[in-house]
Order: C-alpha cells, then structure tokens, then sequence
C-alpha cells in the first residue's frame, strides 16, 4: 500500500555529466576482441578497373576494399585540401551569374574548377595544412574505434598509437605525431572515432615520400611505415573516451500535514478488519493498535516509488535506515538517478 503525491516542474533537476575513461590494448588480438572491435584498415589509390574478385581487401575485424577505404577518407576529410590554394581548407570557390539580355547572354564570372567546393568535417577552427597523398599507388593508414568504446568522443591529447616502426600520439588539436621526428603524419577526427595516417613522418615533412627520394635514402618507406602501423601484430593503442550521461535529481518533499498516517500494515490488529464473531467489517479506529492512533506517533520512510502517470512503478529506492517524517516541518528527499 503506498500513498502518491504528484511532481512539480521545480521537483525535477536534469543535469548533464561527462564520464571519461582510459583505455589501453596491447597487441592485436587484444584490439580484435569480441568486447573490442578496433579494425585497421590500409586505403590504396589505384586507378584500375574495379574487380571484386582481385581487388585488394583489408581488415581485421570487418573486410573492405583497399580502394574505397582511400576514396573514402578522401573525400570525407581531405577533398578540399588537395591543391595549393586550399591546402588550408580554405573556404569553397564560387563563381558569379551576371545576367545578360537573355539566357544565351548570361556570362560566368569566376573560377569554374570543382577544385575547393568540397565540404569537409572540420574538428577546430585552426588553419593548418591537411596533407593527403595523391600520387598512383599511394597509401594510408586507418584505425576505427568503436562508438561504443569513445563514446561521444575521443578526448583530445589521450589518443597513442604504437607498433614496430615507433610511436603517434594526438596534440589535442586533430593532428596525428610521429613521436621521433615530430612530423604531421594525419589526422584523428576525435567525435567519429578515426585516426587517418597519411605520410611517413620522415625529416622534412610531406615532400620526403617515396614519390620524391625513394626509399632507398632512408631505408624505409611511406608504405613500410603505414603498413607497419596498420597490419603488425605488435601494436598497441590506447585512448579516453569521453560520454555524457544526464542525472536526473527527482525532490520528494513531504510537508508537515502529509503522509502523516503509516501505510504499514503491522499497526493492524490483524491480517483483515473483518470480525467473524459478529460477521461485520471493523472500522479502521477498531482494529488499528492504540499506539498507533496517539498525537505522538510519528511514521516512518523507509521507501520511494517512481510511478508514471498510470501508477506504474517505474523505479524504487530503499533508504538506508527508516527517516521519521517531522510533524513540524517539511521532509525532503532527493532521489538521483543516471541515465
């Protein structure tokens, strides 16, 4: 048995919280875990025919093909920093209609290349260059989180990526390190759970790939590094993820004149206030204790239901010692519950 009182808009507080938590898998099978689902994925620019049956493919947890892995980072991220005059992402070309006597007369004013007039997702309002490689054959690195592991999003300077050919770390604006020679070598899209490598991190920058020195000057290349960070078994990754969850405070005020009388049933004298020996119902002031009936008895809380507006409960909190209700003043309890 349970008595109600109905909420107010001032009972009810929702207020956000933002959850971090640290994550680190060390080799790749700890990364493949059926409870983990990190994929890495190598992209290839190739210009051939498309052929489902020789196409190369990629993937540890799911296959896809290396070419729509390029074209897709491609035109998510970097179709707009592909030639000099937007290598900063700078904003769209467009081009003007100047209207002449009749349609045939109307003279376009303007760049008329698709070069710049793409948009693509942009994580801070910082200008810098977003490098992307274009020449044949070229390659890149991929590494997919899980939303179900960062959440809303990667936290910004947590994000580390290890394997043979050494270290990448984040620099909390979007910009994937090479630890050792401290190069931009891509990009972390930290909301989409995407780190895209895109060069070697070799001294000099982006202009020492294999398509200018060759590989033979460093003794390795762009495809050995990015492959190495992609497909060895010795990596490890490790990251925060960040989630906002809402915590609704719930205020259960009893004032002095409510609730006052126990719903407790052992203040009865008995299971039902019916009296077989005269075959008649008691009346309540009949079979409640006397103790009970006093000006001094003070009831108990020892319970909070949640109900909706068809009295269903919804949720229930047990208090940890039974609070007595002030026949003085107004009793309030605050129930809190994340979601």
């Amino acid at each position: 048995m349970g008595a109600f009182k109905q909420f107010l808009a001032a009972d009810i507080v929702v207020t956000p919280l933002e959850l971090n938590k640290r994550f680190n898998f060390e080799g790749a099978a700890a990364l493949t875990g059926s409870s983990v689902g990190i994929d890495r994925f190598l992209g290839l620019n190739t210009s051939s025919l498309f052929d489902p049956l020789t196409d190369p493919v990629t993937g540890e947890v799911s296959t896809q093909y290396q070419r729509l892995i390029y074209s897709s980072a491609k035109e998510l991220y970097y179709s707009n920093y592909l030639n000099a005059t937007a290598s900063y992402g700078s904003p769209a070309f467009t081009a003007s209609v100047i209207p002449g006597l009749n349609e045939a007369g109307n003279v376009l004013v303007g760049p008329t290349s698709s070069a710049g007039r793409y948009w693509n997702y942009s994580q801070t309002t910082l200008t810098f260059a977003h490098y992307f490689p274009t020449q044949s054959d070229a390659t890149i690195g991929v590494l997919s989180i899980p939303a179900g592991l960062y959440g809303n999003y990667i936290q910004p300077s947590s994000f580390k990526w290890i394997s043979d050919s050494g270290s990448i770390s984040d620099d909390g604006e979007g910009n994937l390190i090479f630890d050792s020679s401290g190069q931009i070598v891509g990009q972390i899209f930290y909301p989409h759970g995407l780190a895209v490598i895109t060069s070697d991190g070799q001294p000099g920058g982006d202009a020492w790939g294999t398509a200018v020195w060759g590989s033979s000057l460093y003794g390795v290349s762009d495809v050995t590094i990015i492959d190495n960070f992609v497909t060895s078994s010795n990596v490890t990754c490790s990251f925060s993820s960040s989630l906002t969850i809402y915590e609704t405070q719930y205020k259960c005020t009893a004032r002095q004149n409510e609730f006052n009388f126990s719903q407790n049933p052992t203040i009865t004298s008995g299971s039902t206030p019916y009296s077989s020996s005269v075959g008649t119902f008691y009346t309540p002031a009949e079979y409640i204790y006397d103790w009970a009936t006093g000006s001094y008895f003070t009831p108990y809380v020892t319970t909070v239901g949640l109900y909706d507006e068809y009295q269903n409960l919804l949720a229930i909190g047990k208090l940890s010692q039974p609070l007595p209700l002030s026949p003085t003043t107004d009793t309030t309890i605050l129930v809190n519950i994340d979601r």
